[in-house]
């Protein structure tokens, strides 16, 4: 964690892509992603993964921060629905929310807007949830 603001450590797929945290809070993540060209589709708007990664890193991030400190989780199932595309220059805004969250079950909603506030796109997800990191994540 970041001392100073109390954000998560940025992973190598985090940095490259671009994308930074910029809220951690208990039961909220926000994402943000600035577009360059590197981002763009063969159609010149950014393409779908990036989207993808920003929604399912909000939603994966705003369970972390609800999580006792021993449980682990991973995401099992996303659906994402592309609404609307945007080019270079735009600023992709990240959030999750849980929805219902059981024993080993989280379900998840996520929404990508542009800072002026146009909707992207939408998503709704499962996560598993383990009481300690499962053996197949350590050493």
């Amino acid at each position: 964690m970041s001392e100073e603001k109390g954000l998560p450590r940025l992973t190598q797929l985090a940095q490259t892509i671009g994308f930074e945290v910029t809220e951690f809070s208990e039961g909220k993540c926000v994402v943000e992603c600035e577009i360059t060209e590197d981002h763009l589709n063969m159609g010149g708007v950014a393409h779908g993964g990036i989207h993808a990664t920003l929604l399912d890193s909000a939603m994966g991030g705003t369970l972390v921060t609800t999580l006792a400190k021993e449980e682990w989780c991973a995401t099992a199932q996303i659906d994402i629905s592309y609404l609307n595309s945007v080019g270079a220059g735009a600023r992709l805004i990240a959030t999750g929310e849980v929805v219902r969250r059981g024993r080993n079950l989280a379900h998840m909603e996520g929404r990508l807007v542009t800072a002026d506030g146009m909707l992207v796109a939408t998503a709704k997800g499962t996560w598993a949830v383990w009481e300690d990191r499962p053996s197949s994540q350590t050493g």
